[in-house]
């Protein structure tokens, strides 16, 4: 470019600010759409070079009115757009720092935590967001000290819209990455998270958590409780990210915490049944599947404990530790839910085979013609079942914690 030609652009981007300067709301309003047609995907190269050297000037402008602005929402979506178009420019981060260094970050979060705004706009802020926490630890820090996990958190729990919520959780994720100094603050956000209502949100929190959680040296004992509640859900995809992130913990030091609340879990009274809470929203999956939450978990619970025997023998014998045996059984007996009656016999098998010394204290409490059924086919064992039966199984007294090396 000439030098005439320069000072004509430089000229051109003075009255462009100029006029910006001296607009009222509706002048703003048109030059940012034509900003936002003109200049979107342009990298920082092209930007500059769009604006003479000075597209800066025109960041801080856009900052500084979004900052000024955002509580009434009237231009915050295509704010948000024009701040993108910086912020993503690829190859240079000089745009990234004085958006930081105007406040942007927390004008962000505090969009987030707005309760009279677009669930639109929390979407795009989380992307800038996102963008912010891409681009390496310094940014990732910066969020993290302007208490972002905890805003990021409350934004994913209270939202029932999955694009806000897929991008609060690639923005959590992004955040537990490359960021040690602020990991434990991450990891404990996301356990807070699993209480949240939302299947959707379950199911990203406890993805997340499996990945944090395999780069901590400890685990958090506030885990367990929300983790074997997750066990209760009715929708597969959010048990099996629960069970997964069980199988995980197995190496860290909630281990015992975990395989006693498992075989807790194998035994339901008729209490349980009454008092569990059945949220609304669950209710109509619950008449249409005919599950009771207690009794899914019950069936989960066995199958988590079938794949942790599997996978070692030392937790096989810690939940023989446990009087597991005795609670198998009784899941065995629940006529009232034939997946936990499957999931308790194959859990049982496991333990019978791999400790033969069980068999004929198993046995003992069938009677032989329910155990050859057992023997035979252990997830058909359901169908041999009568109520005389089922009643010996709930009441059984079995007492097996421990067999010796010399019987396995």
């Amino acid at each position: 470019m000439s030098t005439h030609e320069e000072q004509a652009n430089i000229g051109k981007v003075l009255s462009f600010l100029r006029e910006w300067d001296r607009g009222d709301r509706t002048v703003r309003s048109r030059m940012l759409d034509t900003f936002l047609t003109q200049n979107t995907g342009r990298t920082f190269f092209e930007l500059e070079l769009q604006f003479a050297q000075v597209s800066s000037l025109f960041l801080a402008r856009l900052t500084t009115w979004m900052r000024l602005t955002y509580m009434f929402g009237t231009f915050l979506g295509p704010q948000l757009k024009a701040i993108g178009i910086f912020l993503s420019a690829s190859s240079h981060d000089q745009y990234l720092m004085e958006f930081l260094e105007d406040g942007g970050v927390l004008t962000l979060l505090d969009i987030l935590s707005h309760p009279q705004r677009k669930e639109e706009d929390k979407a795009e802020s989380l992307r800038l967001l996102l963008t912010v926490s891409n681009a390496g630890r310094k940014y990732k820090e910066i969020i993290c000290e302007s208490h972002g996990v905890k805003a990021v958190a409350e934004c994913l729990a209270k939202s029932n819209i999955e694009d806000t919520q897929e991008t609060a959780w690639a923005l959590l994720e992004s955040l537990s990455h490359g960021n040690h100094k602020y990991q434990n603050q991450v990891y404990k956000g996301l356990i807070t998270l699993m209480t949240c209502s939302s299947p959707k949100t379950q199911q990203l929190v406890l993805h997340t958590l499996h990945t944090v959680q395999s780069k901590m040296k400890t685990a958090h004992h506030s885990i367990v409780e929300p983790l074997l509640n997750m066990l209760r859900s009715l929708h597969l995809e959010v048990q099996d990210e629960a069970i997964n992130l069980i199988l995980g913990l197995k190496h860290f030091d909630v281990r015992p915490m975990l395989l006693n609340g498992l075989v807790a879990l194998l035994r339901t009274s008729k209490e349980d049944v009454q008092q569990h809470q059945i949220p609304e929203a669950e209710a109509e999956r619950i008449r249409l599947t005919g599950s009771l939450p207690v009794f899914v978990q019950q069936a989960a619970a066995a199958k988590t404990i079938r794949l942790l025997g599997e996978e070692s023998k030392e937790v096989s014998r810690e939940l023989l530790s446990l009087g597991v045996i005795q609670h198998l059984l009784c899941a065995v007996g629940n006529r009232e839910h034939i997946d936990a009656q499957i999931q308790a016999s194959l859990a049982l098998e496991h333990f019978v085979q791999s400790f033969p010394a069980i068999e004929e204290h198993v046995q003992r409490v069938m009677g032989r013609t329910l155990f050859e059924a057992f023997m035979s086919k252990a997830e058909t064992l359901y169908m041999n079942i009568d109520e005389t039966q089922a009643e010996i199984l709930l009441s059984n007294k079995i007492n097996i914690t421990e067999v010796s090396d010399g019987n396995d």
